[in-house]
């Protein structure tokens, strides 16, 4: 479902994958190659959300913001687990934001991180580039390696562009 909100429409760009029961409403604006998930919500009302390229917003996920305050910014080659809360941050390129993990308002994600599955950055929270975090409220558990970049995150945000193509 794409929805106008407040005469703003969603603008989604090329060769990009929206189940059918995903919800995208309001000031949002997606890069290409992207991929939303089943009952996955992107919800810009209150705030602008935008997305870069290779961005996959997985089953159940929601991406929101705070009123006037706090918008949602998210780069390119970013992978969004299933359930994840992302709300009003900035997520830098080649993220991986794992399952059922929570990045609240003025949260920053420097590139090249992943946020393990089941984390919660408490508001504000400051994660530099190459770093992994864990817990709750979460903390650096360690430095990413290069398996883990190039394993996980680059590998997951490849593998959702080629499992949107079965549903096109």
């Amino acid at each position: 479902m794409i929805i106008a909100v407040r005469g703003i429409t969603p603008v989604i760009g090329t060769d990009c994958f929206i189940a059918e029961n995903a919800t995208i409403a309001g000031e949002v604006v997606m890069g290409d190659q992207c991929s939303i998930w089943f009952n996955a919500v992107i919800r810009g009302d209150v705030h602008y959300i935008k997305m870069g390229n290779k961005v996959n917003v997985q089953d159940g996920a929601v991406i929101h913001c705070t009123y006037q305050t706090s918008p949602t910014e998210i780069g390119n080659n970013v992978s969004i687990g299933h359930n994840a809360i992302v709300h009003g941050c900035t997520l830098h390129d080649d993220v991986l934001v794992g399952m059922g993990s929570i990045i609240m308002d003025d949260c920053v994600v420097e590139s090249n991180c992943i946020i393990a599955a089941g984390a919660v950055l408490t508001k504000g929270t400051h994660v530099p580039a190459g770093s992994v975090y864990a817990g709750m409220p979460a903390r650096k558990i360690k430095d990413i390696d290069p398996t883990l970049s190039d394993g996980e995150i680059k590998r997951i945000a490849n593998n959702y562009i080629l499992y949107s193509s079965w549903f096109k």
